[in-house]
């Protein structure tokens, strides 16, 4: 699954009110070339949003983010999510993920993170929060040691239109994941349209990787 993410390079983060602005909100995810979104766990709606948009848009890579606790995690698999993304590494939920044969991204900031999120049996991992934390110069740091294990990196949190090319420079970064693309102020005034174009400039960025 992560894999499949790769080639779109960014996966947008959004936190919606509602299904129906979840739905529009995939609808201009699709209309600008990217079919990805990280539907969090942050307000009440995420369930019922990627329940909804599963079956409406079948072919878009539809993932869980904020996902805190088991309870979540089978939520959101119930509901139809690819793939679940946490800011941090709760090792329960990364046990009952791998358990499940369900591609998880739990959330890493320091040595000690990686190795235990490795040890759990994962090598997809979220940089949280990118930016904050020392921003390309910590990741570089953070993969030399780890280098050689295959780990793969979704660098997430301070993350846009500016910075995202020095991230995805590096061969670890598979995605990498950004609010920026659907801003709650956009999604509130219904300027789907404009959500539309900052998805068809962010694919365009990719593409010159």
């Amino acid at each position: 699954m992560f894999k499949q993410l790769r080639p779109y390079g960014v996966i947008p983060v959004v936190a919606v009110d509602t299904p129906d602005d979840g739905l529009r909100l995939c609808d201009a995810l699709c209309e600008g070339g990217l079919p990805v979104a990280e539907i969090t766990f942050r307000t009440s709606a995420a369930e019922a949003t990627i329940r909804a948009a599963s079956k409406q848009f079948p072919n878009m890579i539809l993932g869980a983010g904020t996902v805190l606790n088991t309870d979540q995690l089978s939520r959101a698999i119930d509901a139809g999510a690819r793939f679940a993304v946490a800011p941090g590494t709760n090792p329960s939920v990364v046990e009952a993920a791998v358990a499940a044969g369900f591609p998880f991204a739990p959330g890493i900031c320091t040595p000690s993170d990686i190795e235990r999120a490795y040890a759990l049996g994962v090598t997809m991992l979220k940089f949280f929060p990118a930016e904050a934390a020392g921003g390309v110069a910590m990741l570089k740091a953070l993969i030399g040691p780890y280098g050689h294990l295959g780990l793969q990196f979704c660098p997430t949190g301070g993350i846009s239109e500016k910075n995202m090319a020095d991230y995805l420079a590096l061969p670890q970064v598979a995605v990498v994941g950004g609010t920026w693309i659907a801003k709650k102020e956009a999604m509130a005034a219904g300027q789907w349209k404009a959500i539309a174009e900052v998805a068809r400039q962010a694919v365009a960025r990719v593409g010159q990787r």
